[in-house]
C-alpha cells in the first residue's frame, strides 16, 4: 500500500484539504495516510475528522494512522510515498507574538512577517533545524519520498531542503493558480475561456509575465489602464493597491497579496511617511490578528469539522494532482519551488524560485524560462539577498549571518540603523532562545 503522511497535521482545515483531496482521487483513494504532530489535542481532533471524511467520501478505503511527538515520527514517515509538511515552529503563541512585538519596541511595524522581514528570519531560523531532523529520518525510513512543503517562509525553507539535503523537494504556494482570476475579477474584466498566462520569479513575488484570452489578445494594457484608475481614485476600495501599484511603477503584476508585498521592500511602510499606511490601505499587524480570528473560529468550527455528516469537495491546491500525475503518469502543470538551476538566468543560481513545472512519473520538471525584464528580476534579488544569507545563518549558526540578513531585508533595513538592526537581532535569538540552535 502507497502512502502519504502529513506533517503538522494539527493544521486541521488544511489537512481536510489536502487529504480530502486525496480521497476523491481514484489513484490516492487506497492509500495509507499517516497523521503526525507534536499536539496531541489538534492530532485527535485531525485523526477524528479525516477519519469522518474516510467514510463519508471515500468508502472507508484509506488506512488512517496517527503518531505523537519526536518519538514517533521516524514511525510515521516509515514507508511513505508523499510527505506532506505544514507546519509551524513555534506556533502564534509565543513566537509569532515575540515577532511582532518585540521589532516594534524599535519602531519596526509588518503585515505578515511570515516570508521576509524580520519575522520571516527569525521563523526560519526556527524551523531549519526541525527540516533537518526530519531530513535525516526521511532519509532513514523513505528516502525516495517527495517531500511537499507547504511552511512558510518558502523560499528559505525549500531552498534549505533542496541545497543541504538529499529529499526529493517542491515548493508549493496556493497564490499561484489564483493570480490571474482574482486580479481580473478585482478589476472587472471578463475573459472568455481560458486565459494564457505566464509567471515566473520567487515565491510571493512571481511576476505574472503574460496574459492572453483564449482569443490571443493581450489583457495587458487594459489591466494597467484599469490598475492605474483606482490608483488615482480616494474612492476606490480596493485592498490591492501595492500590486496595483507594481503595475504602475514596474509593469508587471505579482502572485501574493499587497498586504504581504507591503512588507518585501523599502517603499510603503515607513515610520517617516505614515500617510502612505493610508493611502495604500496597508494592514499592519495584519497576520496576529488572522491567528487570533482563526483561534476563535476554530473554537466554535470545530462541531462542523467533526460532525458525521462531513463532506469534501476538492480544492486548488496542488498536492493531491501532484501525487496523482506522479501515481499515473498522466501530466500536470504547477507552479513549484525549486533550485534555480540555470532556470531564471538573472537571478542566482543557488536561489530558490519558483517556475512552472511539468508533473510525471519522473518527478517534478521545471521549465528553462531565461531572464526576467530587469526591474523584476531587481526586486527578486532584494528578497533573494536576506533569504540566502538566512539559510547560511542557519547551516554555519554564525550571529554575524544572522545580522547581515537583517542588514540587507529591505524593509529592515529601510527602517533600522545598522546598530539596531544587530541589537534587535540579538534580542530576538535571546527571546526565542527556547527554539533555537546555539548562534555563536
Amino acid at each position: 500500500m502507497s502512502k502519504i503522511t502529513f506533517i503538522g497535521a494539527g493544521s486541521t482545515v488544511f489537512a481536510k484539504n489536502v487529504l480530502g483531496d486525496s480521497m476523491m482521487t481514484e489513484s490516492l483513494r487506497d492509500f495509507e495516510i499517516a497523521l503526525y504532530d507534536i499536539d496531541a489535542q489538534r492530532l485527535k481532533e485531525s485523526f477524528d475528522m479525516i477519519t469522518l471524511l474516510n467514510t463519508n467520501i471515500n468508502e472507508g478505503r484509506a488506512r488512517i494512522s496517527q503518531y505523537l511527538g519526536t518519538e514517533n515520527r521516524r514511525d510515521a514517515l516509515r514507508g511513505a510515498d508523499f510527505v506532506v509538511n505544514a507546519i509551524q515552529v513555534g506556533g502564534y503563541d509565543p513566537c509569532t507574538v515575540i515577532d511582532f512585538e518585540l521589532p516594534k519596541k524599535y519602531g519596526l511595524r509588518q503585515t505578515i512577517a511570515d516570508t521576509l522581514g524580520i519575522g520571516g528570519i527569525f521563523r526560519a531560523l526556527r524551523t531549519i533545524p526541525v527540516l533537518q531532523s526530519i531530513a535525516e529520518d526521511m532519509q532513514a525510513v523513505c528516502p525516495r519520498a517527495w517531500f511537499l512543503n507547504y511552511t512558510n517562509p518558502m523560499a528559505m525553507l525549500t531552498g534549505y531542503m533542496q541545497r543541504y539535503t538529499d529529499v526529493n523537494t517542491v515548493g508549493l504556494c496556493h497564490s499561484v493558480q489564483v493570480c490571474s482570476s482574482h486580479l481580473l475579477k478585482a478589476l472587472g474584466i471578463t475573459a472568455e475561456g481560458p486565459v494564457r498566462e505566464k509567471i515566473a520569479g520567487i515565491n510571493h513575488m512571481a511576476w505574472l509575465l503574460e496574459i492572453y484570452d483564449a482569443q490571443g489578445n493581450d489583457l495587458y494594457p487594459e489591466i494597467k489602464r484599469r490598475a492605474i484608475q483606482a490608483l488615482n481614485d480616494p474612492e476606490n476600495d480596493s485592498c490591492d493597491l501595492v500590486r496595483y501599484e507594481y503595475i504602475r511603477r514596474f509593469g508587471y503584476y505579482c502572485t501574493e497579496s499587497s498586504e504581504h508585498n507591503a512588507e518585501y521592500n523599502n517603499l510603503f511602510i515607513k515610520a517617516a511617511y505614515p500617510e502612505l499606511i493610508k493611502r495604500y490601505k496597508i494592514p499592519l499587524d495584519e497576520y496576529p490578528r488572522r491567528c487570533i480570528d482563526q483561534i476563535k473560529k476554530w473554537a466554535t468550527d470545530r462541531k462542523k469539522y467533526l460532525c458525521g455528516n462531513i463532506t469534501h469537495t476538492r480544492s486548488r491546491e496542488y498536492a493531491s494532482r501532484i501525487m496523482e500525475a506522479m501515481v499515473t503518469g498522466k501530466p500536470y502543470e504547477i507552479g513549484g519551488n525549486v533550485l534555480n538551476s540555470a532556470l531564471i538566468t538573472n537571478l542566482p543560481q543557488n536561489a530558490c524560485v519558483e517556475v512552472p513545472c511539468l508533473v510525471n512519473k519522473r518527478g517534478i520538471l521545471p521549465t528553462v524560462i531565461g531572464e526576467l525584464p530587469e526591474i523584476c528580476a531587481a526586486m527578486n534579488r532584494t528578497n533573494i539577498n536576506p533569504q540566502l544569507l538566512t539559510i547560511e545563518a542557519a547551516v554555519t549558526l554564525k550571529k554575524e549571518a544572522v545580522y547581515q540578513a537583517a542588514m540587507l531585508d529591505p524593509h529592515t533595513s529601510a527602517e533600522l540603523s545598522i546598530d539596531d538592526i544587530v541589537a534587535l537581532c540579538d534580542d530576538l535569538l535571546e527571546a526565542h532562545r527556547d527554539w533555537l540552535p546555539t548562534y555563536r
